[in-house]
């Protein structure tokens, strides 16, 4: 673990304490109603569908509900990581107990949903070139970004998407880069929907 990793607060032992004492405000005890959306026009049921940083990965329920098998599911929080075991453990699905930084696979899809917001903005390059690591040749990064700046020290860590493009830029092909018409009541207005291929 690299020394910014170290003494920023974001290392596993902060996020398993958000699950310990169930400080969990971002979650929105559903999946979100653009990536639900996303999901139901999906074709391909054989996609290798990977979520990081994926909490409560309501979004992996809804995906498993509608038939996709190869679903992996990274996170840093082993109070978390046993929960989502237990709750799947007779499900195809995989949990991986592992800093999204070091872990390695190839995937046609990886969800968007809050890591990117609950790093420090010093690893978002990091994060870009991990996510591109990631995917297959044809892969797509699809979720949500805020459209936001936050009043108070993060997590969570805002943005907009003028600070966003030239990091993506690079490595990624913008096929939908705008703000989310159908967020949940409590973000309207404050997110960006994003669908990104491979470059």
């Amino acid at each position: 673990m690299d020394r910014i990793t170290r003494t920023l607060p974001i290392n596993a032992e902060y996020w398993d304490n958000q699950y310990k004492q169930n400080t969990t405000g971002w979650d929105l005890k559903q999946v979100s109603p653009s990536l639900k959306a996303y999901f139901e026009q999906l074709d391909n049921k054989k996609l290798a569908i990977l979520i990081a940083g994926c909490g409560n990965a309501y979004e992996a329920e809804y995906l498993y509900s509608l038939g996709f098998q190869n679903i992996t599911l990274v996170d840093i929080s082993e109070t978390l990581v046993n929960t989502l075991k237990e709750k799947w453990k007779d499900t195809s699905i995989q949990i991986v107990l592992q800093d999204i930084f070091e872990h390695q696979g190839m995937y046609d899809l990886i969800v968007e949903q809050t890591l990117f917001c609950a790093i420090d903005p010093t690893l978002r390059p990091k994060y870009v070139v991990t996510m591109h690591h990631l995917l297959t040749e044809k892969g797509k990064l699809v979720g949500l970004l805020f459209d936001k700046e936050f009043d108070k020290q993060g997590p969570p860590f805002g943005g907009s998407k003028r600070q966003y493009e030239p990091l993506f830029s690079p490595y990624f092909t913008f096929n939908t880069f705008e703000a989310c018409h159908n967020s949940v009541l409590l973000r309207q207005g404050a997110e960006l929907f994003i669908n990104f291929s491979k470059k």
